[in-house]
């Protein structure tokens, strides 16, 4: 029997939102065994995803790299693969529908497409939306899509925050990735320094840094998590996430994750993207929109907060 190959490479908070779909995908085709190829950082937690079968790793290396990409083609032969639901539609998955994987059927965004619409205004609408489309064009009837269930991904933690705190904490990420600078909000650690002051006999203020954040976590006045050193796994991180009063943070993964979770949280956006088109915020998971993020106060980022809180 054939198999089915769902492709998302990242970021964490893309594969968060994928979460739903691979289910529905899953679901729809439970006699048939279904895969994850994904980039390195996240295989080792996707691999416990009950609505995986596997989990593949693809080292993303140059399209030049001939040699590479001749063995992977060759690795995924191997699992005679029918259908591909191309959740990343990037240029490279383009390229493996042209050259790894071109017997297979394909979903896209391209095969997605109404009749005289284009993939630049396709790719307008939100993310969800446009996942959601997707499946349906394709014959997979939505139920978890939009209702991301990230129970799977969650353990006890509270050894470690009793580590840190033993009272209710809001938990900051400050950080965002190297790529997007223009994510970053700048006056972050004047917000935990007032958010100390205010909150000083109700809650704690905990930093959980990712990879290569460490350095930078131990400028703020917080309580930097950590596990024996090192950043917590992305398993620990949801967990911690899910048991905090609220989140605060720029539009990085931690900040879709709480969201979905339906947490209390605040995410800052710039003028990089818009909340709506990467489908995040709701009745508890508040967000800030502004065209310069340079020019939002913490007077501003702690009143709402504040609001949310109460």
């Amino acid at each position: 029997m054939s198999n089915i190959l769902i492709i998302k490479h990242g970021s964490l908070g893309d594969l968060i939102q994928a979460n739903g779909a691979i289910k529905d995908i899953k679901e729809f085709y439970e006699n048939r065994k279904v895969f994850l190829l994904t980039s390195n950082p996240y295989s080792i937690f996707m691999s416990e995803c009950p609505y995986l079968d596997g989990v593949i790793i693809d080292k993303r290396l140059p399209r030049w790299n001939f040699l590479y990409l001749y063995n992977l083609r060759k690795l995924l032969l191997k699992y005679n693969f029918s259908k591909v639901f191309d959740l990343q539609n990037s240029k490279r998955t383009k390229f493996y529908k042209k050259f790894i994987l071109r017997n297979a059927e394909w979903s896209s965004s391209i095969s997605t497409l109404e009749p005289g619409q284009n993939k630049k205004d396709f790719d307008k609408y939100p993310v969800l939306d446009r996942m959601e489309l997707q499946l349906k064009k394709h014959g997979i009837p939505i139920k978890y899509l939009k209702n991301i269930d990230l129970e799977w991904a969650q353990e006890d933690q509270s050894k470690i925050i009793n580590q840190y705190t033993n009272r209710d904490y809001i938990l900051i990420f400050p950080f965002c990735s190297k790529k997007h600078k223009s994510k970053k909000w700048p006056f972050f650690k004047e917000l935990i320094s007032k958010a100390r002051r205010v909150f000083k006999n109700k809650y704690s203020i905990l930093i959980a840094p990712g990879p290569g954040e460490i350095k930078e976590a131990n400028e703020f006045n917080a309580n930097v998590v950590l596990i024996n050193g090192k950043p917590v796994d992305i398993k620990t991180l949801i967990s911690l996430i899910n048991a905090s009063k609220l989140v605060v943070a720029n539009d990085t993964g931690p900040a879709h994750i709480a969201s979905h979770l339906n947490k209390k949280g605040l995410a800052l956006f710039g003028s990089h993207t818009s909340p709506e088109k990467v489908s995040i915020g709701n009745s508890n998971f508040k967000i800030i929109n502004v065209k310069n993020l340079a020019d939002l106060s913490v007077d501003t980022v702690m009143n709402k907060i504040k609001t949310i809180l109460n």
